[in-house]
């Protein structure tokens, strides 16, 4: 089934500057791999459509099942700088929330939400 990933992790970031730091940490360890195999960093960068301007780098913390994402040039030139209050680091991560994941269906009672 194809779910948002809402239903299978939960995310944390900061900014510093024009660099966004959006972790997303799986909400069960059956859950981790999937988000290891569908949410490369090319897809994360693409999931923005062209709101980050530069590198994404992708850091797989396999002992928190988690995915950390350092995109570079996603702030609008940094919050003290950006006119826009949409793209600072929280705006970001509350996005990749939208994300979607296939998820195989033996793991439907594992899902959050609804």
């Amino acid at each position: 089934m194809r779910i948002k990933l809402e239903r299978v992790a939960h995310v944390r970031s900061g900014d510093k500057g024009n660099t966004s730091n959006i972790a997303v940490i799986a909400y069960c360890d059956e859950f981790y791999p999937l988000l290891k195999a569908q949410l490369t960093a090319a897809r994360f960068k693409a999931f923005y459509r062209g709101a980050i301007k530069g590198e994404v780098t992708r850091y797989e913390a396999d002992n928190l099942a988690a995915l950390n994402f350092v995109a570079e040039g996603a702030l609008g030139g940094g919050v003290s700088r950006s006119l826009s209050l949409d793209n600072y680091g929280k705006a970001l991560s509350a996005a990749i929330l939208g994300f979607e994941i296939e998820v195989p269906d033996q793991y439907s009672n594992l899902l959050r939400g609804g």
